[in-house]
């Protein structure tokens, strides 16, 4: 594990650029534009797995982001958190204000709830990967970005209400659907965390997506603990976020009447319920470079 004094002279000293290894600083200029310079747009996977929620992801997972990443995960170079954590509250920001303000005041009235603060969920990682790394990158940047949010006026907080029920193989290897089989039902909300999440928008965090078998896994744990605290509400929650979530994703219906159970994009039609009251979002650092371009259209 790291001692304090290697955490000390990482911020005080940066040997070189996380990004390209330019010398005596700790992210150069050009690399800091790759990680953040750009607008952070919306991310699919394909194929998309079921119950992932809208994503934002900052930069294409190439180069220099790449080296950024792996060097504050795998190397413990905290000094790249704030700017990871800078260009993580670009993520939030976009995907939050990509949601229409009429359809989300809708939701909101029917529910009863105001929108509130932003609630940053981590993704959590497997115990064994935070023990062996000395601390939790993703847990570490969510942190940043909340705290960049609140500097730019938006009221934000960490809430980390998720971890793992079971362990998991390592995901490096795995294809989509051995990753969706790896973490089908590892995750849960800790005891009492439902509560937490009563009033915000809550967005999952991550620091990457690749198959989006994290997401969806993360997404499906909130939306079973919101179930049980709010099952009196479920049938009314899930007629109007069903409606508001095909309408934000672009799906329409095809095809006569009777056989309305299939949408343009191939998935079945099937209601997502909504946890405490806002749209679930989910926002990371980077994703594979072609998962931005299916969204040109």
């Amino acid at each position: 594990m790291r001692g304090w004094w290697q955490d000390l002279t990482d911020l005080v000293l940066p040997a070189e650029c996380g990004g390209c290894g330019a010398g005596r600083t700790v992210l150069c200029t050009r690399c800091r534009a790759a990680l953040s310079g750009a607008v952070p747009r919306r991310v699919r996977p394909v194929p998309e797995p079921s119950g992932l929620p809208v994503v934002h992801a900052a930069a294409p997972y190439a180069k220099e982001v790449r080296a950024v990443l792996l060097a504050h995960k795998e190397r413990g170079a905290l000094a790249l958190t704030g700017a990871l954590g800078t260009a993580l509250a670009g993520a939030v920001r976009a995907g939050l204000a990509a949601e229409d303000r009429g359809r989300r005041e809708a939701v909101a009235e029917a529910l009863g709830t105001g929108t509130g603060p932003v609630l940053l969920v981590p993704v959590p990682s497997a115990r064994w990967a935070v023990r062996a790394r000395g601390h939790d990158p993703v847990r570490r940047m969510a942190l940043a970005a909340a705290g960049r949010l609140r500097r730019a006026g938006t009221p934000a907080r960490v809430v980390a209400v998720l971890r793992q029920r079971r362990a998991v193989a390592d995901q490096a290897g795995l294809g989509a659907r051995q990753r969706l089989e790896n973490l089908a039902g590892a995750l849960e909300v800790v005891a009492g965390g439902a509560r937490l999440l009563d009033r915000g928008r809550i967005v999952l965090v991550d620091d990457l997506i690749t198959t989006g078998a994290s997401l969806s896994e993360a997404a499906r744990a909130l939306r079973d603990a919101a179930g049980s605290r709010y099952a009196e509400r479920d049938r009314r929650r899930t007629a109007v976020y069903e409606a508001v979530t095909r309408e934000g994703r672009g799906e329409q219906w095809t095809g006569p009447r009777s056989e309305r159970r299939k949408w343009v994009h191939g998935a079945p039609g099937k209601a997502v319920p909504q946890v405490a009251g806002e749209a679930l979002h989910a926002a990371v650092i980077a994703a594979p470079r072609d998962s931005f371009e299916i969204n040109r259209n």
